[in-house]
């Protein structure tokens, strides 16, 4: 084991601070990373404060993972020392059950292994993520980063860029097709860009008259203020697919009402109370469905990179130090960042 520099939590209470973890030395089929970027997301806030379920403390959060191989086991031969890899939401799972063995790890039925605050089968305890210098996976959860794609910026494809990319593809969104985003923040801009690359009309819904001219150079179409009744109701069922990113609890039927006959409605944000009942009358009546999703497989996740670097999509960030993060995540909190924090890993040291 390796003792590793990084930033944690040590209570739901406390900031973010100083910390020191062990890290496996890579066995056969391992890939040990130095960190150079990590993401900063919503989840890791959550976590970090103990809002979701399942916190465990000390609390290491992040899983939008970037840098270069510095070692390999002696069974790997799809990577080597100097490579530019990643390493998204979650580090393991079964690999035996139908899910796992279709690529869609995200969706193990004992449940996959979280880059952060899941249990740890080697080392015991639980995973720590990527505010840290260095992290060793399994080969099989190791992402390659396409050359033309700059790291800093590519970090948040390995959690935003996937958790768009997964639904539009798996709800056909492209040419021909209407798609709204709700929500223009970490997610939202990714759906923005993804949805128009794949060739899509892409609408942005939003409640903030301010974001209308970001949401266009993003690459939407249109936008609709959400809050001008006007403006919804000339909406009616003309949408097909509409990509939901609001972790607020809110009324879905105001956003269900602008789908077309077969159309869905899909959430990606997990708001912390219940939302109110849905009408159901109108769903069956136009055959509608209200869906969720997460992030994607590996396999899906490499697709992804890889349509990023075709289509030169990468997120719009904002580079912070190490000790800047308890900062950043009350800037989080009132939506003031473009549209991505992404922590130069380098800072650690100094933090």
């Amino acid at each position: 084991m390796t003792s590793t520099r990084a930033y944690a939590s040590q209570s739901a209470t406390t900031p973010l601070g100083p910390h020191t973890i062990e890290r496996r030395e890579p066995g056969p089929h391992d890939v040990k990373i130095d960190i150079l970027y990590c993401g900063v997301c919503h989840s890791d806030l959550h976590m970090a404060r103990g809002e979701w379920h399942g916190a465990k403390f000390p609390c290491v959060p992040g899983h939008e993972i970037v840098g270069t191989v510095v070692a390999v086991g002696s069974h790997v031969r799809e990577f080597q020392p100097g490579d530019r890899v990643g390493v998204g939401c979650m580090v393991d799972s079964c690999g035996e059950c139908e899910s796992c063995k279709a690529g869609n790890e995200q969706y193990c039925y004992a449940g996959n292994t979280g880059t952060y605050n899941s249990h740890d089968k080697h080392l015991g305890g639980h995973t720590f993520g990527g505010y840290s210098a260095s992290i060793t996976v399994d080969e099989g959860f190791v992402l390659n980063i396409p050359d033309n794609l700059p790291l800093d910026a590519a970090a948040p494809l390995l959690c935003a860029g996937i958790t768009l990319y997964s639904p539009l593809k798996h709800w056909h969104a492209g040419p021909g097709k209407k798609v709204g985003i709700i929500g223009l923040g970490g997610l939202g801009h990714m759906g923005v860009k993804i949805a128009r690359a794949l060739g899509a009309h892409v609408v942005m819904l939003t409640t903030s008259p301010e974001k209308a001219a970001d949401a266009q150079k993003l690459g939407a179409h249109e936008v609709i203020l959400s809050t001008d009744a006007a403006q919804m109701k000339a909406a009616e069922k003309t949408f097909d697919l509409l990509m939901n990113t609001v972790s607020a609890s809110h009324d879905l039927n105001a956003y269900t009402r602008l789908l077309n006959f077969d159309g869905a409605h899909v959430l990606l944000g997990i708001p912390p109370t219940p939302y109110p009942p849905l009408d159901v009358g109108r769903m069956i009546g136009n055959r509608l469905t209200v869906a969720a999703s997460t992030i994607g497989g590996i396999r899906e996740t490499q697709e992804m990179l890889d349509f990023c670097a075709a289509h030169h999509i990468v997120s719009d960030i904002e580079t912070i130090r190490m000790d800047q993060v308890n900062d950043a995540y009350e800037r989080m909190l009132k939506g003031d960042v473009k549209y991505r924090f992404v922590i130069d890993m380098a800072t650690l040291k100094g933090a």
